[in-house]
C-alpha cells in the first residue's frame, strides 16, 4: 500500500445569487431536504464560526462511485441528478466520498467565512477509511442572480498502486458531481418559499417512553398494527440503521403509494430520524423525525416533517389549474394524517400495556 494526496479544483456557474448559494452550503442541517445523498446531519458543536458535524450519507446506487469520464463529469452529474429527481430524490451533494450504495457516517469540522462566502472543511473520508478529505467551497458573485461555485478537495488516498489511477478519476468525478448537484438544487431558489414546508404533530401519551419508542422502532410490525401500512420490508445490517420499503394507502383516495427510506435509530436519545429515498409523485424530498420528550408522568411524541414539493407533478396529480398552495395543503394533510394515526396507535399500545400490567 502507498499513500498519496490528490488535489482537484473545479468551478461551475449557478443561476442563483451568491448569498443564496453560500447560505445553502452553510446550513448543513437542511441538506437532507435539498440533497438526496445526505440522510441526516447533526451539529455537535458551533461557536458561530467553527462547527463540528456528524453526517450520514447514502450513495446514489445508479451512478455514484463510478469514476466515469472526468471530461464529461458535469454531464454525468446532471444525468445522475435527473435520475435521482425521477426517483423522488431531488439533487444531492455532500462533503465527502460516496459509499457505493451503503449508508455511512463520519465527522466533519467546518469553518464558515460569510464575509468571503467560503466554507473550509476537513473530514474522515467515506470511501477510503483512515484517509482525510479537506477542502473549501467558495462562492463568487457573477451578477445579481448568478454566481460561480467552486470546490477544491484534497484527498489522502491510501490505496494500492494499481488502484491509484482509478481513485484519482473517482475523486475528480466526485467534485464535478457535487458541483453539478448544488447547481441544480440552488437553481430553484426563487420558488423555495412555495416548494418547502415544515410542520409537526404532537401526541401526549400517559405511558413509558420505552414502550412508545419500541412501537416506532419495530416498523416491520406496522402492517398488522397501523391500518394505512399495507406492507413493509426492513433491512438492518448495521444496528440502528434501517433501510425500509413501505406500501401505504394513506394518500387521498386510498390508492397504494410505495416509498423507501433510511431510518437512523437513537434509542438512548429517544429519536428516530429518516430520509425518504423514493417518494410519492408530489414530493421531491421528505425527511423527518420521531422524537420523544419524557416527563414525570409520561411522554410527548413529536412527528416532524420537512418536505420539498415537486412542482412539475402538481398538475398531473391534482389536476390542471391546481396551484402550489393547494398542493402544500394536500401534502401536509396526508402526511399529517398518516403520522397522527401512527402516533395514536403508539399511544394505545403504550397506555394499554400499562393498564394490563397494573
Amino acid at each position: 500500500m502507498s499513500s498519496r494526496v490528490h488535489a482537484c479544483e473545479h468551478t461551475v456557474g449557478v443561476a442563483a445569487p451568491a448569498g443564496v448559494v453560500y447560505g445553502m452550503l452553510a446550513d448543513a442541517a437542511r441538506w437532507p431536504v435539498f440533497l438526496p445523498s445526505v440522510v441526516h446531519v447533526e451539529r455537535l458543536d458551533f461557536d458561530g464560526v467553527q462547527e463540528r458535524l456528524r453526517m450520514w450519507e447514502l450513495a446514489d446506487e445508479t451512478g455514484a462511485g463510478n469514476p466515469g469520464n472526468p471530461g464529461n463529469a458535469d454531464a454525468d452529474a446532471d444525468a445522475d441528478a435527473d435520475a435521482d429527481a425521477g426517483a423522488g430524490a431531488g439533487a444531492g451533494v455532500g462533503v465527502g466520498g460516496v459509499l457505493g450504495g451503503r449508508v455511512g457516517s463520519w465527522y466533519a469540522r467546518r469553518v464558515l467565512h460569510p464575509d468571503v462566502r467560503a466554507v473550509v472543511f476537513e473530514q474522515e473520508d467515506a470511501v477510503w477509511p483512515g484517509s482525510v478529505t479537506s477542502g473549501v467551497w467558495s462562492v463568487r458573485p457573477a451578477g445579481e442572480t448568478e454566481c460561480v461555485l467552486g470546490l477544491r478537495q484534497e484527498r489522502g488516498l491510501a490505496v494500492a498502486a494499481a488502484d491509484g489511477a482509478g481513485a484519482r478519476r473517482e475523486a475528480e468525478a466526485d467534485v464535478h458531481r457535487r458541483l453539478a448537484q448544488v447547481r441544480r438544487a440552488a437553481g430553484r431558489w426563487e420558488q423555495w418559499d412555495e416548494l418547502l414546508l415544515s410542520f409537526e404533530d404532537r401526541v401526549r401519551i400517559e405511558g413509558p417512553a420505552e414502550l412508545v419508542y419500541d412501537f416506532l422502532y419495530r416498523i416491520g410490525d406496522w402492517p398488522g398494527r397501523v391500518p394505512h401500512v399495507e406492507r413493509t420490508g426492513v433491512c438492518e445490517d448495521v444496528p440502528g440503521i434501517q433501510v425500509v420499503s413501505l406500501d401505504t394507502c394513506a394518500a387521498p383516495g386510498g390508492r397504494t403509494v410505495s416509498t423507501r427510506a433510511v431510518r437512523l435509530c437513537f434509542p438512548h436519545a429517544g429519536r428516530i430520524v429518516y430520509k425518504e429515498t423514493l417518494t410519492p409523485e408530489l414530493v421531491a424530498a421528505h425527511s423527518g423525525e420521531w422524537s420523544l420528550l419524557p416527563d414525570a408522568s409520561g411522554v410527548t411524541v413529536v412527528a416532524a416533517h420537512q418536505v420539498m414539493l415537486r412542482q412539475e407533478a402538481v398538475a398531473p396529480v391534482l389536476g390542471a389549474g391546481t396551484g402550489l398552495l393547494e398542493a402544500r395543503d394536500h401534502v401536509r394533510a396526508w402526511l399529517s394524517r398518516a403520522s397522527t394515526e401512527t402516533l395514536g396507535l403508539a399511544k394505545w399500545h403504550a397506555e394499554s400495556t400499562v393498564r394490563r400490567l397494573r
